[in-house]
């Protein structure tokens, strides 16, 4: 039922402000959007306004929002069992747990089922080190892999520093192939990709390859920018990792799902991981799940050795039958190739934005999961805001963020990075929509453009 009483309309936001706590902020001063409702590419507030889904909420609602099948086969599944214990089995289950190895590179035919990404991640460390009796863990300095403490020091993401005396051991980082800001002022991609692959070399040299259980590689590049991989980085990840028997595991949390024009991520680069962690997409945000999907070799040591994985909710058959009828509607609608198609669009159209603002820097972009770099100079490479900008350093960034919720957009704004990842299901009109939003928001950074 629609709520257009202004006093009740303001009761809901003070509820949430009173009694509930908003991820990654300061609680006070808060002005969220009061949504009532979605469909499509678009969220409704309690007021009528329409803000267009630029980045899919958190890149995850890859289907667009309201899909009628996902809630009836979710109304279908609650009529005849909602909740079951994880030892036992139900046919959405072993349905969704085929289905994921039909669809998942290499020998990957057995999932372990999570509630979200973070738990993925957990449980995908926890299982190398079971498997190779190793303790440490390689990952890359610009990554997200979750806010549970084993994922959150896993990833180089500054929102960890804060707990940062408490993280989990043995996890070692290294940097990314940067190229638009190369950490060895590589004057290629390719020569960028070759440096880097040499820092991991070494480090795994001075780690002591011996020690290293896994390395932890994103499908394609998300939170951190969207930096796109040299064509060949994830290969010699992948062979430098078989080389030291050290497991690969490919974090397709984000990048999973048809969001980069595959399945996932890592299929554009054509290996496959031991273990792969997924969510998000999964159930296009419809429900929570997540898991990680693991070798038939990895798998066959648990059959005569106990598995200390487990989790209350794992395989929860509610969010089972969300995930069957999502991974249905990618196939039925063409979803993963509309990636492409519309990946293409949206490139075109950002072409034509770089030529009108000179404050784009960098574009980078995988099917439809994109960023945008706004710099103070394009030469210097100078950003609009450093990396892990304080709140007084945002002051251009937030101008431009609150001018895209103004005129009618929802998307990721963080530092000088603002991403462009909509459902797959937009449409030209809907993407045109979206870019000239974003054009009239940039144009406020092109003002402290530095000639």
């Amino acid at each position: 039922m629609e709520i257009t009483n202004t006093t009740e309309v303001e009761s809901i936001v003070q509820n949430n402000l009173n009694h509930t706590f908003f991820s990654w902020s300061k609680q006070g001063g808060l002005n969220p959007i009061n949504i009532a409702k979605a469909k499509g590419v678009y969220l409704y507030d309690h007021a009528g306004k329409s803000y267009l889904d630029f980045s899919s909420q958190l890149m995850n609602v890859n289907i667009g929002h309201g899909h009628p099948a996902v809630a009836e086969a979710v109304a279908k599944q609650m009529a005849e069992v909602s909740f079951i214990a994880p030892s036992m089995t139900t046919k959405v289950r072993g349905e969704l747990g085929k289905k994921l190895a039909e669809i998942a590179p290499g020998d990957l035919n057995k999932t372990f089922f999570t509630l979200g990404g973070s738990e993925a991640i957990e449980n995908a460390i926890k299982l190398a080190r079971l498997y190779t009796g190793r303790h440490k863990i390689i990952t890359q300095y610009r990554a997200y892999h979750g806010a549970t403490m084993t994922s959150i020091s896993a990833g180089g993401d500054p929102r960890k520093l804060k707990v940062d005396s408490q993280q989990a051991p043995n996890i070692v980082h290294v940097e990314n192939p940067y190229f638009y800001r190369c950490p060895w002022y590589s004057s290629s991609m390719e020569e960028c990709g070759e440096r880097a692959i040499k820092n991991l070399e070494n480090v795994i040299k001075y780690e002591g390859p011996e020690n290293v259980a896994a390395i932890i590689m994103e499908g394609e590049s998300g939170t951190s920018g969207c930096i796109k991989y040299p064509p060949f980085y994830l290969k010699k990840v992948k062979a430098l990792a078989e080389q030291h028997g050290i497991l690969l595991i490919d974090d397709e949390v984000m990048s999973g799902f048809g969001r980069t024009g595959k399945w996932f991520g890592i299929d554009n680069h054509d290996i496959a991981p031991d273990i792969m962690c997924i969510a998000k997409g999964l159930t296009a945000g419809y429900l929570p799940l997540g898991g990680i999907i693991v070798s038939d070799k990895i798998a066959a040591t648990f059959n005569d050795q106990y598995l200390p994985l487990g989790l209350t909710y794992s395989a929860h058959a509610v969010s089972c039958a969300a995930a069957l009828a999502v991974l249905d509607i990618y196939e039925k609608d063409n979803l993963i190739e509309r990636a492409v198609e519309m990946g293409q669009y949206i490139d075109q159209k950002m072409d034509e934005l770089i030529a009108k603002h000179p404050s784009i820097g960098d574009w980078r972009n995988t099917g439809m999961l994109g960023c945008i770099e706004i710099v103070k100079n394009r030469s210097t490479k100078e950003p609009m805001a450093p990396w892990n900008a304080k709140p007084s350093e945002m002051g251009i960034m937030k101008q431009v963020a609150a001018k895209i919720r103004e005129l009618g957009m929802f998307t990721f704004v963080k530092w000088n990075f603002i991403f462009v990842a909509p459902p797959l299901t937009i449409t030209k009109e809907e993407v045109d929509k979206g870019m000239d939003i974003l054009s009239q928001a940039i144009a406020i950074a092109d003002e402290h453009y530095i000639s």
